[in-house]
C-alpha cells in the first residue's frame, strides 16, 4: 500500500509527513468502489444494481475515483501514523491537514499518488538544571496596618445603614431621582433616572453630582447648574453646561460598630477580647501570605528554568489553552457566551479583541507544564501504597467498570505525582529573601502581572 513514507520537521513543533501510496493500492480500492456502487445504483434503462460497471464509470468514474482515492488517502495516513516514532505523532487536538490538494487533482489512473499533510507534535526540548539553583523572592511582612485595615473590613461587613434625618455628607447612601432640564426648564427626554443608590463621594454616577447633593436632606428637590470641564470623563458633555433637576429620596449613613471587646465577640464566640481578633487575623493574613509567597517561590524558579532552554510550543496547544481560558472566562461572568459576544459586538470588538493578550502569557504557561510534566518523567517519584490506596478508595468507590477503574487509577497516580514536584523543587534548590514589597501590594491581583 505505501511505496514511500517521509517526515519533514518545521517550525514551532509542527511537521510535514509525506506519503506515497502504490498505483496498485489505488487501483483496488476505485475497482471496489465501482463495484459497490453498481450493486446499488439505478441507472435509467437498467434495474437497480444491473448497470455495467463500463455504463458507471462513463458517468460517474471522475467523482468515484476521486472519493475513493480520498478515502485510500485517509486509510493511508491512518496507517503511516500507527508506525511512526512516538515523537512524530500528532497531538490529539491537532488534525493533520492535507497540503495543496487542488495540485492532486484529478487523480490519474494507474498512477501513484503523493500526498503531504502537517501536524502538530509533542515539543522536544533539552531539559535545563533543575537542581541547586539559588533564586530570590520578594520579602513580605504582615503589617500593624495591614492587620488593622482587615479588622476594618470587618467592621464594615457587620455596619448597619440608618436613615439620616440631617443633610448628606460625603459617605452617606443616597436615592436619587433626577432629569436633565433644557433652556425653557422642559425635561429633556431619556435623561431620566428614578431611584439610583450610590454613595457620595464613589464618583459612581453619571453626572459625577456628588458634591452638588452634599448638604441635600431627604425630600429636598433641588435644580442647579452645573459646567464640565473640557477634559471631563463624562462622556459627550466635555465643555458643556447643563441644568439638572434632582430629588434626594433618601439620604442614610453607615453605622459602622466600635472596635472594641463585644465587637470582638460578635464576630466569633471563641473571641473574648479585641487581642484575641487582632492575634486571628494577624494569624489568617499571615496564613494568606505564605501561600502567595510559596507560589512566588515557585514562579521565580519557573522564570529561571525557562532560561535555560527554549521551547517551540504549537500554534493548536496554545489555541487550546487560550480556548480553556476563555471558557473559565464565560463561567466566571455568570452571562453566556451568545451574552458575551452580543455586548462584545455593541464595542465594536470580537472574541479575539479578548484573548489575543492572553497568547504570551498562555505560551508561558505551556511551557512551564512541559517542563514540570518532564521533571516528574525523570524522576519518577514513588507513591506511598497506602495513600494511594486511601484516595483510590475514595474517588473511585462509584465505579465498578474495571477498564474505568484502571483508566482513572492512572490518572490519579500521575496527579499524585505531579504534586510532589513543587515540593522536590523547595527541597532541591535555595530560595533567599530579595526586595522588599508592602503586604497590600504584594497581596494585590494585579502584582505580578
Amino acid at each position: 500500500m505505501i511505496a514511500d513514507k517521509s517526515i519533514k520537521e518545521l517550525e514551532n513543533s509542527s511537521v510535514a509527513l509525506t506519503v506515497t501510496v502504490t498505483a496498485d493500492t489505488i487501483e483496488n480500492d476505485y475497482k471496489a468502489a465501482l463495484q459497490k456502487y453498481a450493486s446499488t445504483i439505478q441507472l435509467k434503462g437498467f434495474r437497480k444494481g444491473k448497470a455495467p460497471i463500463s455504463v458507471l464509470e462513463g458517468k460517474f468514474g471522475k467523482a468515484i475515483r476521486e472519493e475513493s482515492t480520498f478515502n485510500t488517502i485517509e486509510e493511508a495516513l491512518k496507517e503511516v501514523l500507527e508506525g511512526v516514532e512516538e515523537k512524530y505523532k500528532p497531538l490529539s487536538f491537532s488534525t493533520p491537514e492535507l497540503q495543496d490538494e487542488e495540485t492532486l487533482l484529478p487523480f490519474k489512473a494507474n498512477s501513484d499518488v503523493t500526498f503531504t499533510v502537517k501536524y502538530d507534535v509533542m515539543p522536544t526540548f533539552e531539559m535545563p538544571a533543575y537542581k541547586g539553583l539559588s533564586v530570590s523572592y520578594p520579602k513580605v511582612q504582615v503589617s500593624d496596618e495591614a492587620v488593622n485595615a482587615e479588622v476594618d473590613k470587618l467592621r464594615e461587613q457587620n455596619a448597619m445603614v440608618i436613615d439620616k434625618n440631617d443633610a448628606a455628607a460625603m459617605g452617606d447612601i443616597v436615592t436619587v431621582s433626577y432629569v436633565e432640564l433644557d433652556a425653557e426648564n422642559n425635561e429633556v427626554p431619556g435623561t431620566e433616572r428614578k431611584e439610583f443608590v450610590f454613595t457620595l463621594g464613589s464618583t459612581y454616577n453619571f453626572y459625577q453630582i456628588d458634591s452638588d447633593i452634599v448638604g441635600m436632606k431627604s425630600g429636598e428637590e433641588k435644580t442647579f447648574s452645573k459646567t464640565y470641564a473640557e477634559d471631563s470623563t463624562v462622556e459627550g458633555y466635555a465643555g458643556k453646561t447643563i441644568t439638572l433637576k434632582v430629588n434626594v429620596e433618601s439620604v442614610k449613613f453607615r453605622d459602622v460598630p466600635v472596635l472594641d471587646d463585644e465587637f470582638a465577640q460578635d464576630v466569633k464566640e471563641e473571641y473574648k477580647t479585641v487581642a484575641d481578633l487582632l492575634k486571628a487575623t494577624r494569624e489568617k493574613l499571615e496564613k494568606a501570605l505564605e501561600a502567595k509567597l510559596e507560589q512566588a517561590k515557585l514562579n521565580a524558579l519557573s522564570d529561571e528554568l525557562l532560561k535555560g532552554t527554549t521551547i517551540a510550543v504549537p500554534a493548536s496547544m496554545i489555541d487550546l489553552e487560550i480556548e480553556q481560558s476563555w471558557n473559565r472566562y464565560v463561567k466566571q461572568t455568570g452571562l453566556t457566551e451568545e451574552q458575551i459576544l452580543q455586548f462584545l459586538q455593541f464595542q465594536q470588538k470580537t472574541k479575539e479583541d479578548v484573548v489575543a493578550p492572553w497568547r504570551e502569557a498562555a505560551e508561558k504557561s505551556l511551557r512551564i507544564q512541559l517542563i514540570m510534566e518532564k521533571i516528574k518523567e525523570t524522576e519518577k517519584f514513588p507513591l506511598d501504597e497506602e495513600e494511594l490506596n486511601k484516595v483510590l478508595a475514595e474517588q473511585l468507590k462509584d465505579i465498578t467498570d474495571e477498564s474505568q477503574r484502571d483508566y482513572y487509577k492512572t490518572m490519579i497516580e500521575d496527579d499524585m505525582r505531579f504534586q510532589k514536584i513543587a515540593p522536590f523543587l523547595q527541597e532541591n534548590n535555595t530560595f533567599t529573601e530579595g526586595e522588599e514589597v508592602a503586604y497590600d501590594v504584594f497581596m494585590s491581583e494585579t502584582y505580578g502581572a
